[in-house]
């Protein structure tokens, strides 16, 4: 019986993966040769003739992919919206558990109690001279024949989580995406923006950085609304793929990660807690009312603004009015009451262990809530992951069994913050710290055609490996490794940035890390058309992406917890810091600041990578000589090596001013939470020192590069196996 989905004390005290049994005492008696001789060349006999290799068992996964498996996993988990908190979201979570305890997977559900913020109250009017007031709607339309439109009712109202309650009326300005260039171009233009109510349009950065810089900028309140130009290009939902007229994008403003009143640390029962006014009131939360709305009623705010015409590249669409910088005439009547509470999420855990080295974990991860139905948000990935966890459990009916554990994990309020995997990593730190061999991200599975992919450095020769045996689902003739290298997002991107639940796992504790998908970025994102129908129509019609999505995870996963030495190589990551150092010289020619000890550190590095390199020549060397096995102790301590190298790259003290994220490699920009930066506390100082131009600033950049200098030192040793 699957645990229940409450809070449950009994359940916290057995492990999900047992404790190694204590060895028995040694034997004292002699014992004759030659019976061991026997068993020994049995053992290789075994292992040569009669063992499935690990290939055998990778394209057995690879060959029982189902479309129709997919499909109603999803329906399944997309009947009703479901947010987290919710008692749908429960139901969403029953239905996980069901699947994967039916598989005799050990599965239960880990609880937290955690901040959430959902509406109670919102209105906006739009007035100005000569002109009566108008109040918006602020609802989402269905349309005729909608399958889901009696469970719509069901949607939480569009808001803006954690937005700040209050009221502002004053005139609008409009800041384009809302970006701090946005804001320094009006001051250019002399548009004061404080006290005024700021219209932006979604696009290029974080919603929580858009309404933060208003809020810096001065403005009493914020709207950001979900542009046709860049939404709805083309025919919109149900006619086509794109954002209908009344669509919103909601979403979080939260620029922090994890339980707002647990900062550093996890929210288990009985924890210590900041109040919910002193979480409301930290730098991280908007401070201000911020509402979404439609790229209808943003257009018709934008006719009412008056001023000097906007630049080009502010404009909308054709058929758009002309944008104007304003401020007024137009004046924005807003009001917002949020109800920020504690609620219970629940994240779902299931572990295969591994037979030879069941202290190994590889761990594929995708979160279930979602703000409306989410069949893209993220549900594409959920299904995706039951449709995997039924492989592995068929191929344990042909004698699988993994050399390393594999957890499945399924987080909640991801949407809010990446919530549910903070907590679960921060609860767990030393045992993931120590044991985890890598994390494999899917959030927003399917969205469409084409290969998106992020990780850090040492794993993207083996993404490139296992694209190449995965089949195109949108042309059987080639792989999908062809489609991607022909797309426009043929590079492996990076996990710098703060979008979904690699955040933790790479940013906070340093664990090798992937995120994949089919398909990037999608119109009605995050709004009511996220549904079933959407995906069936336009997302994934016959369901093969998901397979494909569920096969590349899988197949990744197989390899890393099945082959006797990680396929980890590190040749990559080199060239990443020595692209980065390129990037930072440029930024400061002229300045006094000193690269050298970044060179140094870098060509240590490297110096590592080639002794690994040479090492794993020698194990593949001797492999061939004697196929039985290699040294156990040999390998266990290059495999150690490989996996640990990433967690030395963070520091204890983690990045100047934001000291949750560790890695000294990779974070979120300082001014765009969904953008990575590459050395992010040097990018920080830099923007810093250019603003003050003093010797201060400057010798903070000088800092920071020794603190990188330090973190690929330490690396460079504990790839290398080394001590000075």
């Amino acid at each position: 019986m699957p645990p229940p989905l409450g809070h449950d004390d009994s359940c916290l005290l057995t492990p999900l993966i047992p404790a190694t049994p204590p060895l028995p005492p040694r034997a004292t008696a002699r014992l004759h040769p030659l019976p061991l001789l026997v068993g020994a060349l049995f053992a290789t006999y075994y292992h040569l003739l009669v063992a499935p290799a690990p290939s055998y068992y990778q394209s057995l996964f690879l060959s029982l992919g189902s479309n129709d498996t997919a499909a109603a996993h999803l329906r399944a988990l997309t009947v009703r919206p479901h947010l987290a908190g919710t008692e749908a979201n429960a139901l969403a979570a029953e239905h996980v558990v069901s699947t994967l305890s039916s598989l005799s997977f050990p599965t239960r559900v880990t609880p937290y109690e955690v901040l959430l913020s959902y509406p109670v109250r919102r209105s906006l009017s739009l007035s100005a001279p000569g002109r009566d007031a108008t109040a918006f709607a602020l609802v989402q339309d269905t349309y005729p024949g909608d399958p889901y439109a009696a469970a719509s009712a069901e949607v939480v109202p569009t808001f803006l989580a954690y937005a700040a309650s209050g009221s502002a009326a004053a005139e609008v300005v409009y800041a384009n995406y809302g970006r701090t260039e946005d804001y320094a171009y009006l001051a250019s233009r002399g548009v004061n923006v404080t006290g005024k109510v700021a219209l932006a349009r979604y696009g290029k950065v974080y919603r929580g950085d858009i309404v933060k810089n208003a809020r810096d900028a001065g403005a009493a309140a914020a709207v950001i609304f979900t542009d046709t130009k860049d939404y709805t290009p083309g025919k919109a939902f149900p006619d086509g793929p794109w954002m209908p007229a009344t669509g919103v994008q909601v979403g979080s403003t939260f620029k922090g990660v994890g339980d707002p009143t647990t900062p550093m640390w996890a929210s288990s029962g009985g924890c210590e807690r900041v109040s919910i006014a002193e979480a409301m009131a930290t730098d991280d939360m908007p401070g201000i009312p911020a509402l979404p709305v439609s790229g209808r009623d943003g257009e018709e705010i934008l006719r009412l603004i008056g001023g000097d015409v906007a630049p080009e590249d502010w404009q909308g669409g054709e058929g758009a009015p002309v944008y104007r910088l304003g401020p007024g005439p137009a004046v924005l009547n807003l009001t917002y009451t949020g109800n920020e509470t504690i609620a219970t999420i629940q994240n779902v855990i299931s572990v295969i262990e591994g037979k030879e080295e069941p202290d190994r974990y590889v761990i594929l991860g995708n979160h279930r809530d979602a703000w409306t139905f989410g069949a893209a948000d993220p549900n594409s990935g959920t299904a995706a992951l039951l449709e995997l966890a039924e492989r592995l459990s068929k191929l344990q009916t042909k004698g699988w069994r993994p050399r390393r554990t594999i957890i499945l994990c399924n987080w909640d309020a991801e949407e809010y913050g990446l919530i549910g995997s903070t907590e679960w990593v921060e609860e767990n730190r030393a045992m993931l710290t120590s044991r985890t061999v890598a994390y494999l991200n899917v959030d927003v599975g399917v969205s469409g055609s084409g290969v998106d992919a992020s990780a850090t450095p040492q794993l993207d020769e083996l993404l490139k490996q296992a694209s190449k045996k995965v089949q195109n689902p949108d042309n059987g003739t080639e792989s999908l490794y062809d489609m991607w290298m022909a797309s426009d997002s043929s590079q492996i991107g990076r996990l710098g940035g703060g979008g979904s639940d690699y955040s933790a796992f790479v940013q906070h504790i340093g664990i090798p890390s992937v995120d994949m998908a089919i398909g990037s970025g999608y119109a009605v994102y995050h709004s009511l058309y996220d549904d079933f129908t959407w995906m069936e129509k336009y997302g994934d019609p016959m369901f093969r992406r998901h397979v494909v999505v569920a096969s590349i995870w899988g197949l990744v996963a197989l390899r890393l917890s099945d082959e006797e030495i990680l396929p980890f190589n590190y040749s990559s990551y080199v060239q990443e810091l020595e692209n980065g150092a390129v990037d930072i010289n440029k930024r400061v020619l002229g300045m006094p600041v000193n690269l050298s000890p970044l060179h140094k550190s870098i060509e240590q590095l490297n110096r590592a990578v080639l002794k690994v390199d040479s090492e794993l020549q020698a194990l593949q060397t001797w492999k061939f000589w004697s196929p039985s096995q290699n040294d156990p102790l040999r390998v266990r301590d290059l495999n150690d090596r490989l996996m640990m190298t990433e967690r030395a790259f963070t520091e204890r003290e983690g990045l100047s001013g934001r000291p949750w994220y560790k890695h000294m490699i990779y974070g979120p920009s300082l001014y765009n939470d969904y953008g990575a930066e590459v050395y992010p506390g040097v990018d920080d100082a830099i923007q810093t020192a250019k603003k003050a131009n003093t010797t201060e600033s400057w010798q903070s950049v000088q800092h920071e590069i020794h603190r990188i200098a330090r973190v690929i030192s330490q690396a460079a040793l504990v790839l290398s196996g080394g001590l000075t």
